[in-house]
């Protein structure tokens, strides 16, 4: 079996888009997490599926709600991003978010937003799959923040550029 380290390391050789899945929990408060382990399932009916770390605070209401929202970030997100990856509380603090008919917070700015009703889960190691049916989708202009062997990076850079 590959060793975990070396499996992280390989799997960062392949680019993804980084989004924000975001709930509230059993309190009504705002929660989230970022995420790159994301993607479309079906186009009929619309569903996408994102992978949860059991670690992750965000996990419990993610695990027993019934609504999330997956904000696609763009290239000047970073910031918010790396808030969202820690363990802090008050990730929602200062970042500008609406909520959705559904109580689900959607960030302000994002390059795309899907509002979805959880419909399965399958634990798998240590995260589980949360596959949610797509109620809402909605798309704004701009370009992507992308994540690549362990650093942000946008369209058109060289390889090899840091940010």
């Amino acid at each position: 079996m590959v060793p975990p380290d070396e499996f992280r390391r390989v799997l960062g050789h392949f680019a993804t888009g980084v989004t924000i899945v975001t709930t509230r929990d059993t309190d009504g408060r705002p929660t989230g997490l970022t995420v790159s382990a994301f993607c479309s399932v079906s186009l009929d009916p619309p569903q996408i599926l994102v992978c949860v770390d059991h670690k992750s605070q965000s996990y419990p209401a993610l695990r027993d709600g019934a609504h999330f929202a997956v904000n696609f970030l763009g290239e000047g997100h970073e910031h918010v991003s790396r808030r969202f990856a820690t363990t802090r509380l008050d990730k929602f603090d200062g970042v500008p978010h609406d909520l959705s008919r559904h109580g689900v917070p959607l960030l302000e700015g994002a390059l795309a937003q899907l509002e979805c009703r959880a419909v399965s889960r399958h634990v798998e190691g240590d995260h589980t799959i949360l596959v949610g049916l797509v109620e809402e989708a909605r798309n704004s202009a701009g370009e992507p923040l992308l994540y690549y062997r362990g650093k942000y990076h946008r369209l058109g850079e060289t390889p090899g550029a840091t940010s």
